[in-house]
């Protein structure tokens, strides 16, 4: 016992060593297994807004009825993943793919292909390695990859995408 009349910390027990493990993978693979609306909220929805409708005034894109447009071309699906949000998230590769193929049809089911094929963990890992340096001439060009596509609708205006 110490001098001062304070606990020692112990060691935990033999018998309890299996049991923290558990609970220690248990809880690992809960915050593995979260559901992509939760890190929806967590992630995106700061800038996008609960809704997807995201903040014109601060150059961030409106996501409803325009996003699952960019999955019908390289280009598009290739900028989902690189923009900043996506490319320097915390998420794994695998929650970014999940989080992605729950996002196109929840908002833009419409406009999502359909013969989408769903973002994989290994398309997800291979585009976040790079990034444009001009963002909205990126967007801009994968939406003009789509067939008969002569605008970019909801493109951010540079003003729109300057930091204030």
């Amino acid at each position: 016992m110490p001098i001062d009349g304070g606990c020692v910390p112990s060691r935990p027990s033999r018998s309890a060593r299996p049991t923290i493990l558990v609970l220690l993978l248990g809880l690992t693979a809960y915050t593995q297994a979260q559901p992509p609306e939760l890190d929806y909220l967590q992630h995106c929805a700061g800038c996008h807004r609960e809704d997807g409708s995201g903040s014109a005034r601060n150059g961030v894109p409106d996501m409803r009825g325009i996003v699952g447009r960019f999955a019908a071309s390289e280009a598009g699906r290739a900028y989902l993943v690189q923009v900043a949000g996506i490319a320097q998230s915390p998420l794994s590769d695998a929650r970014l793919a999940t989080l992605l193929n729950w996002m196109l049809p929840r908002y833009d089911a419409a406009g999502t292909p359909e013969d989408f094929m769903p973002y994989s963990a290994a398309e997800v890992a291979n585009l976040r390695r790079t990034r444009p340096g001009d963002l909205p001439a990126a967007r801009a060009h994968a939406l003009s990859q789509q067939a008969g596509s002569n605008a970019a609708p909801n493109t951010p205006t540079a003003k729109e995408t300057e930091t204030p």
